[in-house]
């Protein structure tokens, strides 16, 4: 872990135009040493479903009694990226990510590839037909169906976001869309059932009721078949906090990057259903040596999103509010119910596999989850919401039209209506929280000028490209005179010469300010080899 948050020296510039942030003159982490051996089975923690709510609310209401200040989001290297670790790994826009890729998911391949299949038991908790089920090769997974009034539309909605999730850099389980016959499953000999959490024998008769409903024309019956995570199940993944049992856990949860920063992703995919035990950590041996064990963190089931949610509960305030919402309520009672609300003009779409999503009443800045429950993301701040920003938008429309082929729509409709829906969204939350900073990024140092790029213009959210005007300062926040204005190109890219500080290492800080509004902090000094580099950025 050492070296992973920047290094902040409270000089006594703290009042000046580039505050006391310093960084060490040093190449940034972008690899966690979290895969220590963790010799001891961490112990498994059990979801306390309404405590977990209830205190949601207490731990607000506390935060805000407290007037807490708002803190800046760890597990951030000196450029504000998040470093691969157990709970994140840089994907899309880092390396090429090829449509076949999207389309495949993590792995491994989908069951329906390797029939027959043996039903151990029917699935225990929610409310969709499911078993736990064990293909040809040994590979054990959960099957869920579709509900009959919203055929395909949970089975894709989990397909499409797992996928983008994954794409985006989470960890999350294989899920594949299948399809199977009456004829390619049976039933284990111990196959049981539970009934008020007592076991009964689960026989074919049972088994064919409960096929029986979702079986086509055709004689197929679809699913989503999520298969299992590798390692030793540990309950969800606490949301405040550290485990105490896992030595590499050192950074609180709710002041994660990598967990604050799915904000902005869960309100495109609308995965409304965002709560600790739709979270799994996992104790794993470790690939390239199995005596060594750690803890690795994971995102699950997403069959509410894509407007999935509202079109199978008929809620239509599903995203709009949470699902006990006092400020919501009580401005309804205030107005005696004559105001209009935005979700009230919804309806689910008429095409097969589409749920309640589109662009048309989306507001990237209002979007709830169904509980406020899940504190980091409620949390999250604009520079939390700007980093998942930029990972949304990096995906190209192919590579969504990819995740897009993974839900197996029959209606010729549905991918076209969902792939146009996903760019939409996507452009638009994109814009929404590239405004609330100064959206430049990926500075690098080229023949003796420093170089970046407006990654609003680069995407065009804007109309206009900007001018900016650059300060520059020596380590002690002491101007070193002047300020110098340039332009952006049609790509978003910008250029200025380099002027450094004298003395040592040459410590420059170039305040960057935007036409738009706001500014960021670039921090360069000379490496070992005395040539110039970045090594660190503030955004303000």
């Amino acid at each position: 872990m050492r070296g992973l948050a920047i290094t902040v020296v409270l000089a006594a510039c703290s009042g000046s135009r580039v505050g006391p942030v310093r960084f060490a003159n040093a190449p940034p982490v972008w690899r966690i040493d979290d895969r220590r051996d963790v010799a001891t089975t961490p112990r498994p923690r059990p979801f306390l479903r309404y405590s977990y709510h209830f205190d949601s609310y207490y731990l607000r209401t506390v935060r805000g009694l407290a007037l807490t200040r708002a803190r800046r989001a760890v597990g951030v290297n000196s450029f504000d990226e998040v470093p691969d670790s157990t709970w994140f790994t840089n994907r899309v826009g880092i390396r090429d990510l090829t449509p076949d890729e999207l389309r495949r998911g993590p792995g491994p391949d989908s069951p329906d590839r390797y029939l027959p299949w043996t039903i151990k038991s029917s699935k225990s908790g929610g409310t969709a037909v499911g078993f736990v089920v064990e293909d040809s090769r040994g590979v054990k997974f959960i099957l869920k169906l579709d509900r009959l009034d919203r055929p395909e539309v949970e089975s894709a909605a989990d397909a499409i976001a797992s996928r983008l999730l994954w794409a985006s850099g989470f960890n999350v389980p294989a899920d594949h869309v299948v399809y199977f016959k009456r004829g390619d499953v049976r039933l284990a000999p111990d196959a049981y059932t539970k009934v008020d959490g007592v076991k009964h024998p689960f026989d074919d008769k049972l088994l064919d009721a409960r096929l029986a409903p979702g079986t086509g024309s055709d004689g197929r019956i679809r699913g989503i078949a999520s298969i299992y995570i590798d390692g030793k199940v540990l309950g969800g993944t606490p949301r405040i906090g550290v485990r105490t049992d896992d030595p590499n856990d050192l950074l609180p949860h709710e002041l994660r990057r990598d967990q604050r920063g799915q904000a902005p992703l869960m309100a495109w995919l609308a995965n409304t259903d965002i709560k600790e035990d739709n979270t799994l950590d996992a104790w794993q041996a470790d690939p390239a040596n199995a005596a060594v064990h750690y803890v690795v963190h994971y995102l699950l089931d997403f069959g509410s999103a894509l407007g999935a949610e509202p079109a199978v509960s008929d809620q239509l305030y599903v995203g709009y509010r949470y699902e006990i919402d006092p400020a919501a309520t009580l401005g309804a009672i205030l107005s005696l119910g004559l105001h209009r609300e935005p979700w009230e003009d919804r309806v689910p779409s008429t095409i097969r596999g589409i749920g309640v999503y589109s662009d048309r009443l989306y507001d990237p800045g209002t979007w709830k989850p169904n509980t406020p429950a899940q504190l980091p993301v409620i949390w999250a701040d604009r520079f939390d919401q700007f980093w998942g920003s930029k990972i949304l938008i990096r995906f190209t429309r192919d590579q969504l039209a990819a995740a897009v082929d993974a839900a197996r729509y029959s209606d010729p409709r549905a991918a076209p209506y969902m792939i146009d829906t996903l760019v939409a969204r996507q452009r638009r939350t994109a814009q929404h929280w590239f405004r609330r900073v100064n959206p430049i990024d990926e500075f690098v140092v080229d023949r003796g000028r420093l170089c970046f790029v407006d990654l609003a213009q680069r995407h065009r959210l804007e109309p206009r490209a900007p001018r900016f005007t650059v300060s520059a300062f020596d380590a002690s926040g002491r101007s070193l005179g002047g300020s110098r204005t340039v332009g952006a190109d049609a790509a978003g890219r910008a250029c200025i010469e380099l002027a450094l500080a004298p003395g040592g290492d040459r410590y420059t800080i170039l305040r960057i300010e935007s036409s738009r509004a706001l500014a960021t902090l670039v921090h360069v000094a000379l490496d070992p080899a005395a040539r110039p580099r970045v090594i660190g950025i503030h955004r303000l």
